[in-house]
């Protein structure tokens, strides 16, 4: 369990998440439109689960083996 809380808790989460609120926040208050919040919260979800993806296989977790 500690494991898993630890890699929640790097860089890369903490930013993704904070963005996620803050873009949530921004849309709904009306200062985005929804478009934009669905644009740039696209582009940082690919970027995150891209990264997670290219970890996984750089360090042997891929599906291949």
């Amino acid at each position: 369990m500690k494991e898993k809380l630890a890699k929640l808790i790097d860089v890369k989460s903490i930013v993704t998440i904070v963005l996620t609120v803050i873009f949530a926040i921004l849309s709904c208050s009306g200062v985005i439109s929804e478009m934009n919040f669905m644009d740039i919260f696209k582009l940082i979800i690919i970027f995150y689960f891209g990264t997670q993806v290219g970890k996984k296989e750089t360090d042997g977790g891929g599906k291949g083996d």
